[in-house]
Parts: structure tokens; sequence; C-alpha cells
């Protein structure tokens, strides 16, 4: 189908970007790379009056040692992430995340911040980045603020940044020499996951899950079960407690819960959990 029209507004600072949300209120949405938001409004499920482009915001794109930390600009793209040195050594499972989202192209277009944005729960970064306990950054007309990414997720297609507030950096932990795992169910390579896992093992255990509610999830039953010294089998055991996961076309219910329980299992013993 094609898109209802809309205005077409490019942002040349995230200054300007964020002028543009609070003139324009909910008729307005953010366009980066577009593979989230342009389906969406092809189908019609997303018709904004208004697009305000950041594409071009070089200065929201960059992968930065940060202390503790790994600072990355949201409009840095997949390719960047699956390429990137600093990634490969102080946090190599965000690296192999970005390299199993869609394919080349989308990678060479789609940004990190994008995704998380989206809030997709059928996505694999916002799976990543929960696991790892990482932080966002987000720029309104007030300031900035951090958003821990526990906090970030409220419901689907549906995220904590107001309506006047620009996505500005994902911050994630330097984990050298911890155990992790991703774990991905889909039917064809560049599917969406049916069901996925992200598991890291760093002192403590931190597992996410994708596709088994209406946001991105951490399997808090897992966590807690490992922190009382359940073995990764028996913790797996105990998945898909307190998910909601749906039926459609790829899977029952009952196939994503056993789904879950069967990836958890694997990506802890994986992650040396």
């Amino acid at each position: 189908m094609i898109p209802a029209k809309f205005d077409y507004v490019r942002a040349g600072s995230a200054a300007e970007a964020i002028a543009a949300l609070g003139e324009h209120g909910d008729e307005a949405k953010l366009l980066a790379g577009g593979h989230s938001l342009l389906p969406l409004m092809k189908l019609r499920l997303a018709t904004p009056a208004v697009l305000v482009d950041v594409g071009r915001l070089d200065d929201l794109r960059y992968i930065r040692d940060a202390g503790d930390q790994i600072a990355i600009g949201a409009l840095t793209r997949h390719h960047d992430l699956e390429t990137s040195d600093l990634l490969a050594e102080q946090c190599p499972m965000l690296r192999h995340v970005a390299h199993l989202v869609g394919d080349p192209q989308v990678r060479h277009r789609g940004t990190i911040g994008g995704s998380l944005a989206h809030a997709d729960p059928a996505s694999d970064l916002p799976a990543a980045v929960l696991a790892l306990g990482g932080t966002l950054v987000a720029r309104g007309p007030d300031g900035e603020r951090e958003i821990a990414a526990t906090e970030f997720f409220t419901g689907f297609l549906e995220s904590a940044l107001a309506g006047d507030e620009l996505l500005t950096e994902i911050r994630v932990p330097k984990v050298p020499g911890a155990g992790w795992s991703y774990q991905k169910f889909n039917r064809r390579a560049q599917d969406w996951a049916i069901v996925g896992v992200a598991a890291v093992r760093n002192g403590t255990t931190g597992v996410a899950l994708v596709n088994m509610g209406t946001t991105p999830l951490r399997a808090t039953a897992v966590e807690e079960a490992l922190a009382g010294g359940a073995s990764a089998a028996e913790a797996a055991e105990r998945a898909d407690e307190g998910t909601e996961p749906t039926a459609d076309l790829n899977a029952s219910e009952e196939y994503r819960r056993h789904l879950a329980r069967v990836l958890t299992r694997r990506a802890l013993e994986e992650a040396g959990a």
C-alpha cells in the first residue's frame, strides 16, 4: 500500500528535531533508517502528519569508550555495530546480535536507536540491551534524562520517550570475558524471531526474552532462580513465568512457552551460568 499524505521536515541538529516534535506534537514521527516506521506507514498502521528526518545527524552516530561503559549514538547503524572492534573486545554479544538483524541492506540503513525506540517485542537488539542492563539517554526541551532499559519499554510499540524527546544515546556496560549467548528461533534466517533469548553472565546473569509478550522482557524468574543456586536446566524451566506470548501463524502460545524454556537452557549453558 501507499502511505497516507504527510509533510516532511529534515532536521539539521538534535535541537531542530526536538523543536519540530514540540511544534507538531503527536502528529509528528521521527525518521532515521525507516525500516521500522515505513512498513507501518505503508500498511496505514501509522499515519503521521509530519515526518522529522534525523537520518543525517552524524553527531549521533558513534561508538565510544566511556570508562566502564560503551556509549553508542542512537543513529549508529547496525552495520557499524557488527563491525566494531570496540564492541568485539568489550561487549561481543551486542556486536553478534546486530549481525543477526535483517539482511545487509537493513543493517546498512537501520539504526540501533530506531530499533529500540520502535519497541517491537520481536526485535533482537532490545533484548540484548535489556540483558546487558543498559541505559538509554533521551533529550527534550528540558534537557537530558537517563532511562534504565528495564523502564524503557512500556507497551506494544510504546516506550517511555515523551512526544517531544529524541533518543540520543545508548550506554551498555563493558563485559570483557563475560559468558554470553543469543539464541534465536525463526523459520528463515532473515525473519523476526518466533522466540529469542539473550543471556549475559558477568558475576550475576541477565536474561531477556524476545517475542514473549507485548514488550521485550527480562526473564526475572530465571534470574532469581540462578541467584538462588538453581542449575541452568532448573532455572530455564521458569523462563515463561510472567510472560504473555501470543498465538499467530508461526506458533501457538504453548509452543512459544516451550521454545522459551528450551532456548533459555541453551543460552544459559552456552553463557556458562
